[in-house]
């Protein structure tokens, strides 16, 4: 066994204060980033149901009339579909529309997907309507929903509300309205190979917003490359809803600066702790340097001592951080105004990679911290401790 970490094992660091510090600085530091985590990727996924990563649709594309259609035969979807960048490629009608009701007029958006958030064999029809709508409109599941479609000629049609279901605040999530996607061909009285956009849901792995940008443009440029005749556009989910992304990205920054301040905090703690401690034994640096060790290999001992500690208080901090975020994850037993942070719920999600990463960072910096108290050992001169006892 190293001298060093010999006698550090002997040494009594009295730093109870100092390790509960640490310990909660690291449960903050792993709260805030699997927290952030979690809020980008409820964000993502819900994003990606809404309207993919990429949408595929005609720069004329008209919610109020029946646009030209995309062809499902077209090349660039058999190229796609074999992709590394795409994990999914769903075709969807988009139509607006005025649902009339009681309460008064509507306006929402129909699309059409292949596979409805709502299935219903017994009921024609069938759609799943937002809260926000079901509220407004005074329905509920079961109701039927007179919805009127404006374009060349007038297009009444009667759905009925299979399912209600919560929505993204500040999206156009608020009021769209989900059905199957034949029932909207059929209104638009086009084949079973035509719609008016195609979403791209682009692989888990692509989830910063440079990364969707990059796959957008490639997608753009395989579709105009396959079908140039075709005048296609591919836009990002980040153009399309570029507050959501602006608002995570502040939430990016406030954990950064979270990380960094309590980095610091835990530090500066640590100085305190050690230099308590290199006071408490100055007589035993003074006798250790009369045996001949260096200030080097003194202050390795006492950075071992802390070390340990450090070690400690980190392990402590993991283990109730990951308690929390387990809770949390189970029982969503802390609420969120939806309205405020487009979820119900604090959302968190383990990423193991960034917990590694930010306890190692973390430690690292505040070994280096702790570099400056030992420039106190340099300063004890044996002959004058052994006068003092």
């Amino acid at each position: 066994m190293d001298a060093s970490w010999f006698i550090a094992s002997r040494l009594r660091f009295k730093g109870k204060v100092a390790m509960v510090c640490i310990a909660v600085s690291f449960l903050v530091m792993i709260v805030a980033v699997s927290i952030s985590s979690g809020f980008r990727r409820e964000l993502r996924t819900s994003l990606t149901e809404l309207s993919g990563d990429v949408l595929i649709t005609r720069p004329d594309m008209n919610m109020m009339r029946e646009s030209e259609p995309i062809s499902l035969d077209s090349p660039f979807i058999s190229y796609l579909d074999g992709s590394a960048l795409v994990e999914e490629i769903v075709p969807t009608v988009w139509r607006a529309g005025i649902v009339k009701s009681q309460e008064g007029m509507h306006g929402v958006v129909i699309k059409g997907v292949p596979s409805p958030m709502v299935a219903s064999d017994s009921l024609p029809l069938a759609v799943s309507i937002p809260k926000g709508l079901a509220q407004a409109a005074g329905l509920k599941s079961g109701d039927r929903m007179l919805t009127y479609f404006i374009g060349e000629d007038v297009k009444v049609r009667q759905f009925n509300v299979a399912e209600i279901h919560d929505a993204i605040a500040e999206t156009d999530d608020r009021h769209i309205v989900y059905v199957a996607l034949s029932d909207m061909q059929r209104l638009n009285e086009w084949k079973d190979d035509e719609v008016s956009a195609i979403e791209i849901h682009l692989v888990g792995n692509l989830d910063s917003e440079d990364d969707i940008r990059e796959a957008t443009q490639e997608i753009g440029t395989i579709v105009n490359l396959y079908d140039p005749d075709e005048n296609l556009v591919a836009t990002s989910s980040v153009s399309r809803y570029p507050q959501l992304f602006n608002w995570l990205a502040l939430i990016d920054f406030n954990v950064s600066f979270i990380l960094l301040l309590m980095t610091i905090v835990a530090g500066f703690n640590m100085i305190s702790g050690l230099l308590i401690m290199l006071f408490e034994n100055i007589s035993t640096i003074g006798l250790l340097k009369s045996l001949g060790m260096t200030d080097r290999s003194i202050a390795k001992v006492f950075l071992s001592s802390s070390a340990l500690l450090v070690a400690k208080g980190m392990a402590v901090g993991n283990a109730l951080a990951l308690l929390f975020c387990f809770i949390q994850k189970t029982t969503h037993i802390l609420k969120l105004n939806p309205e405020n942070y487009y979820v119900s719920s604090v959302p968190v999600n383990i990423d193991l990679g960034s917990v590694l990463v930010a306890d190692a960072v973390s430690f690292v910096v505040i070994m280096l911290l702790l570099l400056i108290p030992c420039l106190f050992i340099s300063r004890v001169d044996p002959a004058q401790t052994v006068r003092v006892r």
